[in-house]
């Protein structure tokens, strides 16, 4: 048995008639950018998370520098955020010139550890951004309250998380800016980039679509310094068939996560995902940890079974900020997890055999 880490083909086959037809309308209308699909992209989604606002652009990545540069976010300026992530977290604000201060995560959860945000605060911290790691959203109340406290805003980075939920609200309307990514490999993905911006406020949202066409408020008129940050026309069309099957897929993602968790529970040497009960996850990915893991990962290699690490290295140890003056034993349980975390297969479409093949090698 071979096995399909996240089944992309699997997937595009299931909707093939309708994702065909849909870009073959672009083609035909040969409206590349900006066309009528992306409004009717930015309507669905508003449907789908009940956010007042969203700003569909170019890249989960773009979409947490949109919501930077909306706050105005300058040089010397300093943001709070996890050093176990995805580079884009903190890539982007270092972009703008401004410096990610990191704070270790919680040992169960992965996500930032709110105990620890306050003492890191200055009078230079302008944001605290929280990452949904793995598609569960993070401790928001304990976050929201720390950032009414100081007067931060809170840039969600759920470029895993789209469709989760924290007290049954979507995390799309969490924050005063909630961001996601549609890489092909998130929950809801698109066949090239893609990512979006939510917010409840109207004047960030018109300053956010303003900044993802290069500042303008009209044609060839700058009212800011802004990005070539639009989603094109057909990524748009793609995930307009897409969402409409997503709440189903999310659905069908709970139901891999919990055959995992029934197979793997009686395994002493794992430790399984942990998930609050007060949050739904989109499950992005199935992470285990294992002590030993570069030798099972090898030997699960050998029965093509695939697996990932997200992610070997926390942030503070990448060569590109070493300008911040981190050392190894800054974030100890950071660096804990990044050694033994280990991604299997997930994706709505795992079979019962495929899953008992994955466990039993396990």
């Amino acid at each position: 048995m071979k096995i399909d880490f996240a089944k992309l083909q699997y997937q595009y086959q299931l909707y093939k008639t309708e994702i065909d037809e849909a870009i073959q309308i672009v083609l035909n209308k040969s409206n590349y950018i900006m066309g009528e699909e992306i409004t009717q992209l930015e309507d669905s989604l508003l449907e789908f998370t009940k956010a007042k606002y969203v700003v569909s652009c170019s890249s989960g990545t773009d979409a947490l520098l949109l919501a930077m540069m909306a706050m105005d976010i300058k040089p010397g300026d300093e943001i709070i955020t996890t050093p176990f992530t995805f580079i884009s977290t903190a890539e982007t604000i270092a972009l703008l010139g401004a410096i990610p201060v990191f704070v270790d995560i919680d040992e169960k959860t992965y996500n930032i550890n709110p105990d620890l945000i306050e003492e890191r605060i200055t009078k230079k911290t302008k944001a605290i951004l929280p990452v949904s790691l793995y598609g569960q959203p993070a401790s928001i109340n304990s976050i929201q309250t720390i950032a009414d406290k100081y007067n931060l805003k809170v840039i969600i980075d759920g470029a895993q998380s789209f469709g989760s939920t924290f007290n049954n609200i979507s995390d799309s309307k969490l924050g005063d800016f909630s961001t996601t990514s549609f890489f092909p490999a998130k929950p809801l993905g698109c066949y090239g980039d893609g990512g979006a911006v939510f917010t409840e406020n109207e004047k960030m949202a018109l300053k956010m679509k303003q900044l993802r066409v290069h500042g303008q408020n009209k044609r060839y008129h700058h009212k800011y310094i802004g990005i070539a940050g639009r989603i094109d026309t057909i990524q748009a069309a793609i995930l307009n068939v897409k969402l409409k099957y997503y709440q189903k897929d999310l659905s069908l993602r709970q139901e891999v996560a919990n055959k995992y968790a029934k197979a793997l529970k009686l395994k002493p040497n794992l430790v399984l995902p942990f998930l609050e009960k007060n949050i739904t996850s989109s499950w992005a990915q199935y992470s285990i940890r294992i002590k030993n893991r570069d030798e099972v990962q090898a030997r699960l290699d050998e029965h093509k079974i695939p697996t990932s690490i997200h992610y070997p290295t926390p942030l503070h140890l990448q060569e590109c900020f070493k300008y911040l003056c981190y050392s190894k034993g800054d974030f100890p349980i950071s660096e804990l997890i990044s050694s033994e975390i280990l991604s299997l297969p997930m994706n709505p479409y795992l079979s019962d055999e495929e899953i008992s093949f994955i466990t039993k090698n396990l």
